[in-house]
């Protein structure tokens, strides 16, 4: 014990002085820090570093540990002094923070005592203290990023996810020079963190390394994909023991996965079946398991997936789906409601039932490229999600557009009738003439309207459609915005098939 204490002193002030020059370091233009290491005595206390930054400033708190405290956490433009304090620490921690400016990422390593390294299990981790380091072996269950290494790690009590894999010499971002698949048993340490409840160990040292006995080697098909019509998969394995290949299948996804056949020998061939597929897409994680002589266990997994129908809704039922284990496509149409991110394609659609977040249209910088806007009407397919309690649709496409043009009355009227046009008009109602399906007379600077129906937003039909504007409050004297085409009957113009928009009370 005295020699691994010695050992991880000298460590640290080789760390530390290599850093030592390191006064205002950081490369970046945007933001920089007088120290990018930041030690505590192991009795506890504080430190303080400058942060000289050319406009605003703050810490993720998400990263901040609830042993550490940090003031101020933000700031603006020029040198502001940062204090960070910790009580006692007899085990010593670390944990590493981030300063974003503009576009831009400082990081800043937070450094108290010496770190005593506690051999754990997963469940251990899972209760014990933050940014205290861990040695913990376990079986890799999944890989997630093969640059930085981040995968989960499993043994009987427990799965956790390593954040960050250090390779042989200490180095980031190369996870693949390790070797490591799924199925291997590894020991690992490092600090632990919490990011959004997640607990993670992060940037860890692999000590040891023993390959799995039982590996997939291929899929027929090559990607394991089922059509939707149904059909069959084929894992090819290799098998370095002499006791077989058994096979898991989830018990939550045996209703539609099954095993057809599996042969023996040192390249077992399990071949799995799928019926056709009514739903949205679906998949399974099987296990494959041998043992050796001493009955120790190995194993791989692999995923079965099968293509599934997309699932047209409206908003709300969208709204009522699971989000755990949800493979499946959702296809939703509405109005552009509001834009949180036109780099991204971060926005909000609404249809009669309700309004989404949809979490990105296509990559980055598509959405900017599509000239779409608020009013617009748009068909995504995307999956289901939740961030921080807020439901919404994430990895979308964008499917279909309707472009919606704001114009004046006496401009729309002079428009020729097209179904396929959309327009936004907003005016003053002067009458409701049917309450019921909401027609009524719209009237601005320019000219005065008929709408035919106003109805509560895209997509509604039947009953839906009916006695909106009592739903909404809405009276003679306020302000309505409505989407629809340009229509005539029995000679006189009108805005057909009227779709909400929004509306202001009259003063």
């Amino acid at each position: 014990m005295k020699l691994k204490y010695f050992l991880s002193f000298f460590a640290l002030v080789a760390l530390l002085s290599s850093c030592s020059d390191d006064n205002a370091m950081t490369l970046l233009d945007e933001i920089q820090v007088s120290s990018s290491y930041v030690s505590i005595d192991v009795n506890g206390g504080s430190n303080t570093i400058t942060v000289n930054a050319k406009e605003a400033w703050s810490f993720d708190e998400a990263e901040l540990p609830a042993w550490l405290t940090v003031s101020p956490m933000n700031g603006g433009a020029g040198e502001t002094q940062v204090t960070f304090t910790a009580p006692a620490a007899p085990d010593g921690r670390n944990t590493v923070l981030h300063i974003a400016c503009a576009d831009k990422s400082q990081t800043v390593n937070v450094i108290q005592g010496l770190a005593v390294v506690h051999n754990a299990t997963c469940a251990e981790v899972l209760e014990g203290p933050e940014s205290k380091n861990y040695r913990v072996t376990g079986t890799v269950a999944s890989i997630v990023n093969t640059t930085y290494g981040n995968w989960y790690l499993r043994d009987e009590t427990g799965e956790i996810y390593i954040y960050g894999t250090l390779d042989a010499k200490g180095n980031e971002k190369n996870f693949l020079s390790l070797g490591l698949e799924v199925g291997d048993i590894v020991t690992v340490e490092g600090p632990k963190s919490v990011y959004n409840g997640t607990v993670e160990l992060v940037n860890v040292t692999v000590v040891k390394i023993q390959k799995s006995l039982v590996k997939v080697e291929s899929y027929d098909p090559a990607d394991a994909l089922i059509p939707v019509e149904g059909g069959t998969v084929a894992v090819n394995l290799s098998c370095k023991t002499n006791n077989g290949v058994s096979v898991e299948i989830p018990e939550e996804e045996r209703s539609w996965l099954s095993i057809v056949s599996v042969t023996g020998g040192s390249e077992p061939v399990v071949t799995f079946r799928a019926a056709a597929n009514a739903g949205g897409d679906r998949a399974a994680t099987v296990v494959f398991s041998t043992t050796d002589d001493d009955g120790k266990v190995y194993t791989a997994e692999a995923e079965i997936s099968q293509k599934g129908s997309i699932q047209a809704l409206s908003i709300a039922d969208f709204l009522l789906e699971p989000t755990e284990n949800n493979k499946s496509l959702y296809r939703l149409t509405g109005v552009i409601t509001s834009i949180a991110n036109p780099t991204y394609g971060n926005v909000y659609i609404r249809d009669w039932s309700g309004e989404v977040y949809v979490y990105g249209i296509g990559e980055k910088g598509f959405f900017e490229t599509t000239g779409l806007k608020v009013g617009d009407v748009v068909t995504l397919v995307g999956t289901r999600g939740v961030y921080k309690g807020t439901d919404q649709l994430v990895s979308s496409t964008l499917e279909d557009s309707k472009t919606v043009t704001p114009i004046s009355i006496d401009e729309f009227l002079d428009k020729e009738d097209n179904a396929d046009v959309y327009y936004m008009l907003t005016g003053n109602i002067t009458e409701i003439v049917n309450a019921t399906y909401g027609n009524l007379y719209l009237e601005d600077e320019t000219n005065t309207v008929y709408v035919y129906g106003c109805y509560p937003g895209w997509g509604a039909t039947g009953e839906n459609r009916k006695n909106w504007l009592a739903t909404a409050g809405i009276t003679v004297g306020d302000r309505l915005s409505v989407i629809g085409v340009k229509s005539t009957y029995n000679g006189t113009p009108q805005l057909a098939n009227g779709i909400y928009f929004s509306h202001e009370k009259a003063q």
